[in-house]
């Protein structure tokens, strides 16, 4: 592992190609898709062509559908070594994750993926996010309301399938709408992603039997109610 002088180098780890061996095979690649089309509507109601900064995306799942999307994208790291999964020719910077070395509202769209759960000074991140952000904040996030209640108790049956699971914090819906509010993102929609945990996904290795099992989750309205991660839309309302 990279050491980085900046204080939150969580990205570090999710850049890597050990982690990118959580989304390998079809169920990994399900997953991802699931995530990008709650990403997408995320975006909705943004005008393509705008700027993005992608805070914490060396993992390289978000800064390719930001570009499909028609944003001009920077991708942020606390490393050099976070760059390494980014496709050639995407642009990167090296930067403090609760210090962003950029001007208030210089940039469209803001987004961080994998980063909030294991951000110990994850309130400064959020206000780094919104000081840059224009219109729009797209964060994603383990949902307390779900699974992730009994979460603690499967842990090490976790880690034996996953091999490389961390610890990580959840977030409750209530206490994240009030932090993005405290700096005028009043406006949130929530994207739930998975009912079932992931884990169970990457045991099945089957992405038709996983998808069954979650549209029935959405049909009975679980997803919504319990999903997670959430994908969260944060809108500038002041």
């Amino acid at each position: 592992m990279t050491d980085s002088s900046f204080p939150e180098t969580a990205d570090i780890e999710s850049a890597s190609a050990d982690y990118a061996t959580r989304f390998a095979g079809e169920a990994g690649a399900w997953m991802l898709e699931v995530q990008t089309r709650e990403l997408q509507a995320s975006l909705q109601g943004l005008n393509s062509g705008g700027s993005a900064l992608d805070v914490g995306g060396g993992h390289g799942q978000t800064e390719p559908v930001l570009r499909e999307a028609g944003f001009t994208t920077l991708v942020t790291g606390s490393d050099p070594i976070c760059s390494e999964r980014l496709e050639e020719g995407v642009a990167f910077e090296v930067a403090n994750n609760v210090e962003l070395p950029y001007e208030a509202r210089s940039k469209t769209l803001v987004i961080s993926f994998r980063l909030l759960t294991h951000c110990e000074r994850w309130p400064e991140l959020i206000a780094e996010l919104c000081r840059v952000a224009d219109q729009r904040v797209v964060v994603d996030y383990p949902a307390r309301l779900s699974v992730n209640m009994v979460a603690d108790l499967f842990f090490g049956m976790k880690k034996g399938v996953e091999k490389n699971t961390r610890t990580y914090r959840t977030f409750s819906h209530k206490e994240l709408a009030a932090e993005f509010g405290r700096h005028g993102f009043g406006q949130l929609k929530r994207h739930p992603q998975f009912f079932f945990p992931m884990v169970l996904h990457r045991m099945l290795k089957n992405r038709k039997l996983s998808a069954a099992l979650e549209n029935l989750a959405r049909f009975f309205l679980l997803t919504r109610f319990f999903g997670s991660p959430v994908v969260l839309e944060a809108t500038r309302s002041k």
